[in-house]
């Protein structure tokens, strides 16, 4: 059994195997550095006394904690613990983390020696040219076994493996990000849902009671009517009214259906089996600290998965610099091969290979028609768009906390005038009836009074709801809840940034 064995390696190719060994910590991307982002002193709609600024400190992975408790309502608590425990979206998101890890796992592999065994036999009959003989000569099939164990291990040259490492790390970091993003936007879309149902339960109650009081109206008119006291027009014109009244609490059901519907799907449950008591929405009036513009980088999810998008991009333009560089893969074999079963693990039989069974050790493209630059440029072009985003998703921050600042700014001053609006419209209608019982107007400035007392509630009640979401949508901007978590607090598992 002829054996395997390597010449003696010239002292230049030992000096080049050294050299090349010494690049192999070396690493060709370039010096990642965050896009500098123009951050104001404070937002345009916070106190004076909250323009201070301080460098940002990345915390997007501290938990935000139960930030939707400071509504104090037990019902929006059990609904968010539901929708984490059951949305579909949050488990794709999981998912999606868990995939990036796993590629994680599979770039830091490829820097490892990869070892396998084998076992088998192989049968050949050579040609009568590669023996040296005629061509008209017989030559004999022979069957050759093997058992051996097998190593090829690349040397990371010029950084192409750890770099592909650093943007699978920096993938997964984005995931993490983007998880918490998801997290967050599903709280916050829990919160909105649950206060556009209780919108509507309170614009329902303005309803009952209207159709209560036109229903009472409409028999006294109709007792007035039989006695001959009116005439037919008031009489219509209020049942008009009852009917119109009754309309719109119609519509206020199908709309708070729909709505149920919607926030069910949240809870990643079928409609049919959730229903939401009704429960109409009281004024809410909770300060929420707007902190500074830097911190507002350190807790969006959202900017620190475009942040970790842009580095990964950037370590990506390494890897596809270390294209036009050599390639040094390492590999041997080492083993037993007979030619019968019987004589494969005798010490007659052992064998080794050292270097590449095809190719070479040492490699580099000399002519690839433009592949290699193709994939630089591409490379670059992606961290230019990444660069881009990010700026763009921090401009876009900042617009939406200054856009709920100033809204629930703007909706409390509005509360003030509403309630005026609403004292003013219930006294012109209780003089409006007085003038009617004692025939000093007719029925129908009865009916506009009472109709402007409606209209003047039901602005008052979606005043009150959309001041509720303004500040579910502050916190969303923000980031999360305002209470300051610790320091060392961890995080394990998929649940990032909750």
């Amino acid at each position: 059994m002829q054996n395997h064995h390597t010449l003696p390696l010239p002292r230049r190719a030992i000096g080049l195997l050294a050299s090349l060994l010494l690049l192999a910590g070396c690493s060709v991307a370039p010096t990642y550095q965050r896009p500098a982002v123009a951050t104001p002193a404070a937002f345009k709609e916070a106190p004076a006394s909250d323009a201070a600024w301080k460098p940002a400190e990345p915390a997007d992975q501290l938990p935000r904690g139960d930030w939707w408790s400071v509504f104090r309502d037990p019902q929006l608590d059990r609904l968010e613990r539901d929708a984490v425990e059951a949305n579909p979206n949050l488990v794709a998101a999981a998912a999606r983390l868990g995939q990036a890890r796993a590629l994680e796992q599979s770039a830091h592999a490829a820097r490892l020696p990869q070892v396998g065994v084998g076992f088998g036999p192989t049968r050949q009959r050579p040609s009568p040219a590669s023996q040296g003989l005629a061509a008209d000569a017989d030559t004999r099939s022979t069957t050759l076994w093997r058992g051996q164990a097998t190593v090829a291990y690349e040397v990371d040259l010029f950084g192409r493996l750890s770099g592909t490492e650093d943007a699978a790390r920096l993938d997964t970091e984005r995931n993490e990000a983007l998880f918490g993003a998801t997290l967050l936007a599903l709280q916050a879309d829990v919160a909105q849902a649950y206060f556009l149902i209780r919108e509507l339960d309170a614009a329902q109650a303005l309803y009952v009671d209207t159709v209560k009081l036109r229903s009472d109206a409409l028999r006294l008119l109709q007792r007035r009517f039989d006695e001959g006291d009116i005439d037919e027009l008031d009489l219509a014109r209020a049942r008009s009214e009852l009917a119109a009244a009754r309309s719109e609490s119609l519509g206020l059901a199908r709309q708070r259906a729909v709505a149920e519907h919607a926030l069910a799907i949240l809870l990643g449950k079928p409609p049919a089996e959730f229903s939401l008591p009704v429960q109409p929405l009281a004024r809410l009036a909770i300060p929420v600290p707007a902190g500074l513009p830097s911190a507002l980088l350190e807790r969006r999810p959202d900017i620190a998965a475009a942040e970790r998008a842009m580095a990964a991009a950037n370590a990506r333009i390494g890897v596809a610099q270390a294209a036009w560089f050599p390639r040094l893969a390492l590999t041997g074999a080492l083993g037993y091969e007979a030619g019968g079963l019987g004589d494969l693990f005798k010490y007659a039989s052992r064998s080794f290979v050292l270097g590449p069974l095809v190719g070479t050790a040492l490699s580099l493209p000399v002519f690839d028609g433009g592949a290699r630059q193709a994939g630089l440029d591409q490379a670059r072009a992606a961290y230019a768009e990444d660069s881009a985003r990010y700026r763009q998703t921090v401009l876009q921050a900042f617009r939406e906390v200054e856009d709920n600042l100033a809204g629930l700014r703007l909706l409390g001053e509005q509360h003030g005038e509403q309630d005026q609006a609403v004292a003013a419209a219930e006294r012109a209608a209780r003089l409006a009836r007085l003038q009617y019982r004692e025939g000093a107007v007719s029925y129908l400035n009865v009916l506009d009074a009472e109709r402007s007392v409606l209209q003047q509630q039901r602005t008052a009640v979606s005043l009150d709801g959309e001041r509720a979401r303004a500040t579910v949508n502050l916190i969303r901007a923000l980031g999360g809840g305002w209470t300051a978590a610790a320091p060392q607090a961890a995080i394990n598992g998929p649940l990032r940034g909750g």
